[in-house]
């Protein structure tokens, strides 16, 4: 139970990482003409800080001891999660409004906990599909039909969720035998070798090296934000069942939301409050220690005696 707690804590503290980064990279990624080559640079600054962590603490051995099947792993965490994605995912923030990227990011989990069960055991018991329900309905209505539209940058954005639904399962399975930042450093590095060959093969490999003051600082920001995020997230998924720990990724939506409307639209986002509690609501309901809570005021009205 203790872990699962940990992994919940570690959960949210991602979900208000991601928040701010959704928001922010919109603003980054202006100071560069191809997404892809600020995707890579980031990428590589995070694989740089990750790398350096591993070495300050003593992580080496661990990467020594890896054997065949957790390389193949971490190689293909790299490419669905650390490489393919970043590309879609950037390409249509670029192309959409940084809500709308967050609202179709924010659907992860339901692939997450379609995929888990098949390919992790883990089970939706009623209250959980009623959770799921729920929390669908709170991300919902941050966009409504009117402002969202389905174009071109919405539909990469959507690819990029979907195989990171994938790398989270996958994840989830090697988090087993390797630490997170371990598995943290296989994600950014394989998968910044897989952009720099693509950012090469695009004849892009000149504008890694055309970095202004802007852009590096930038970069530094968006490096040590997305470092924040993967070491979390990866510590949280190990703890955590995926489909509780991707639920609670939802909560970043109204961070994002909250500052978009502070910074951009300079309206009070009074209409956020409704879908934020129900976001609560729906995850309070998915947590595990509800579901204990529930079992264990059932077994205390099963041994209460009957006085009638």
């Amino acid at each position: 139970m203790f872990g699962e707690n940990k992994g919940i804590t570690l959960a949210l503290a991602t979900a208000f990482i991601s928040g701010f980064a959704v928001f922010m990279n919109k603003f980054a990624i202006t100071f560069w003409q191809n997404s892809s080559v600020f995707t890579t640079a980031k990428n590589i600054i995070v694989a740089v800080l990750l790398i350096s962590v591993i070495i300050l603490f003593g992580k080496i051995k661990e990467l020594k001891s890896l054997n065949r099947n957790n390389w193949l792993k971490l190689i293909l965490i790299g490419f669905i999660g650390g490489a393919i994605p970043f590309l879609l995912f950037f390409k249509g923030l670029s192309m959409t409004d940084s809500v709308n990227a967050a609202f179709i990011h924010k659907t992860l989990f339901i692939w997450v906990a379609i995929l888990a069960i098949p390919f992790l055991g883990e089970k939706l018991y009623k209250i959980q599909i009623l959770s799921l329900a729920i929390i669908s309905l709170g991300v919902y209505l941050f966009v409504s039909p009117a402002n969202f539209s389905l174009g071109t940058g919405e539909l990469l954005v959507f690819g990029a969720t979907i195989l990171w639904a994938i790398e989270n399962i996958i994840a989830k399975k090697i988090l087993k035998e390797v630490s997170p930042i371990v598995t943290s450093w296989g994600r950014m590095f394989f998968g910044s070798l897989f952009l720099i060959a693509f950012i090469i093969l695009t004849g892009n490999g000149g504008a890694l090296l055309d970095i202004s003051f802007a852009k590096f600082g930038w970069l530094m920001i968006s490096g040590v934000v997305l470092f924040g995020y993967v070491t979390t997230w990866y510590s949280a998924l190990k703890f955590a069942p995926a489909g509780v720990a991707t639920s609670i990724l939802v909560l970043a939506f109204p961070i994002t939301a909250i500052l978009n409307s502070i910074f951009i639209t300079h309206k009070i986002p009074f209409k956020i409050i409704l879908p934020t509690v129900i976001l609560a609501f729906g995850i309070i309901l998915i947590s595990p220690t509800t579901n204990r809570l529930k079992k264990y005021a059932e077994q205390k009205l099963q041994k209460r005696p009957n006085t009638v």
